[in-house]
């Protein structure tokens, strides 16, 4: 007989298992149309997955990054931003001694095309730029009162990649740069829809208030039961000093009338004080100089005395009987404790004998 030769698995033809049928489907239609219900029922009841399924249209990247010499606070406020906008992107931090058109580089870099600038300057003022890269407009700000994340401990909380909503004063349609300023805010701090790193759930606002010609930010949890707002954080003030056509510079497009350097703000400072020692010191020259003058003497009025009364005098009494000496009640005391303590003596030596 011939040796039989094996054949290869791959030559074999592999046939696809035919699918099992189902029962409940083979099954009387009343008993499919329950079927169906239930299905129906728990599709209502399940909760969608993390990123929906729809297309991502809006590709809004923001660049967040500082340059050297900013503080703790200003690091941490940076770190929540990037937090609470999952379509930002970091970088390392700038050189203070590079120019600012430098950035627009930066941002084409990382394929960003808009931006959130800190500018620390003298370890103690913080600026900040939002910019349109590259072709502009920009805003510079003096950023005031600021309170991080783990700062404020507030007991609001939301979803980390969840999508904000974004509140804005009435006083933004009023003035034509707080309407430029109110859609560069939109298109920086809003969320874009369908984003890969994004939630599909709204449970927080940002509002920007415009008070003492201020732009106010706060974030507040949007409370499910009573629609009720709770702060979650962080929160600071933005002091607009200038808007300019271009990314980073160009023409000047509005210049804050109210706007106050923070040098010339210390400077102040320092004026009111050194007048108050300067007014106190002037104040003690007056009473030295007083002090040296001769005093006029105004001559007696004999006039003055016509409505005195005189008052009644009283008769002088002579003590006759020596007054009773004072008892002294510490010598007193001493005296009894004296006593006491011989007794004792005594009593112990007729003890022992």
């Amino acid at each position: 007989m011939a040796a039989t030769k094996r054949k290869r698995r791959g030559s074999l033809a592999v046939q696809a298992k035919k699918p099992k049928r189902n029962e409940d489907v083979a099954g009387p239609p009343a008993k499919r149309h329950v079927i169906a219900e239930e299905v129906e029922e728990e599709d209502r009841d399940r909760i969608p997955g993390p990123v929906c399924k729809g297309k991502w249209t809006n590709k809004e990247r923001i660049l967040i990054f500082s340059s050297r010499g900013i503080n703790f606070r200003t690091r941490h406020l940076m770190q929540d931003l990037r937090m609470l906008m999952p379509h930002s992107k970091a970088d390392t931090k700038m050189d203070r001694k590079d120019k600012l058109f430098v950035i627009n580089e930066v941002c084409e870099m990382k394929n960003c095309n808009k931006c959130i600038y800190f500018e620390a300057k003298k370890k103690q003022d913080l600026y900040m730029w939002l910019s349109n890269s590259p072709h502009g407009p920009s805003a510079k700000f003096l950023v005031q009162n600021i309170h991080t994340l783990a700062e404020l401990k507030m007991t609001g909380n939301c979803l980390k990649g969840s999508r904000p909503l974004l509140s804005f004063d009435p006083a933004f349609d009023e003035l034509p740069h707080y309407a430029l300023l109110k859609e560069l805010l939109i298109q920086i701090f809003s969320t874009p829809r369908y984003h890969p790193k994004s939630q599909p759930f709204v449970d927080h606002v940002f509002t920007f208030t415009i008070l003492d010609n201020r732009i106010w930010f706060r974030n507040f949890q949007i409370i499910e039961e009573d629609a009720a707002l709770v702060e979650i954080g962080p929160r600071f003030v933005l002091n607009l000093i200038k808007i300019f056509q271009g990314s980073f510079g160009g023409p000047t497009l509005y210049e804050n009338p109210h706007y106050q350097s923070p040098n010339m703000h210390r400077r102040i400072i320092r004026s009111m004080t050194a007048a108050k020692y300067k007014e106190k010191q002037q104040v003690k020259e007056v009473q030295k100089l007083r002090k040296k003058e001769q005093k006029t003497l105004v001559p007696h009025d004999p006039t003055a005395d016509v409505f005195v009364i005189p008052a009644e005098e009283k008769p002088i009494e002579i003590q006759w009987v020596k007054p009773e000496p004072k008892v002294d009640l510490k010598a007193r005391k001493k005296r009894i404790y004296k006593r006491q303590r011989k007794m004792k003596q005594k009593m112990g030596s007729g003890k022992t004998k």
